[in-house]
């Protein structure tokens, strides 16, 4: 009885798992905005006041749902204490011609803890 219970609570897990991918946070279309890889096609650009309107949703989510949600972050920055951010440009810049120029284009960096969940959210030109 208690094996059958087990392996019947491990298949939900497993199984809400694996659910689709949101089409919407709030009023971010999400989409659109893994569609806009580095900004460069200008819809994120125009986003931007519906991803401030859920920042603090982003907050407190792993790693994996970030990027889950967001897309691949555009830059991947290693910080000290185990700690990285997840970079994505905002608008075009010259990252959308190549990927090894530096860019003051504006960005969004979430800050992710040891642990592998969001702390922080911020908004900067160029990198943090």
């Amino acid at each position: 009885m208690k094996k059958a219970l087990f392996y019947g609570g491990s298949f939900l897990i497993l199984f809400s798992s694996c659910s689709d991918t949101p089409d919407r946070l709030g009023r971010l279309d999400l989409v659109k905005w893994r569609q806009d890889r580095g900004g460069c096609n200008g819809l994120r650009s125009m986003l931007v006041p519906d991803l401030k309107a859920v920042q603090q949703d982003l907050k407190g989510r792993s790693s994996n749902e970030i990027g889950q949600l967001l897309g691949r972050p555009d830059i991947n920055q290693i910080a000290d204490r185990a700690q990285k951010f997840y970079i994505y440009f905002l608008e075009k810049g010259p990252h959308c011609e190549d990927t090894r120029l530096k860019s003051n284009a504006p960005t969004v960096a979430i800050r992710m803890g040891a642990i592998g969940l969001a702390t922080e959210v911020t908004f900067q030109n160029g990198l943090p």
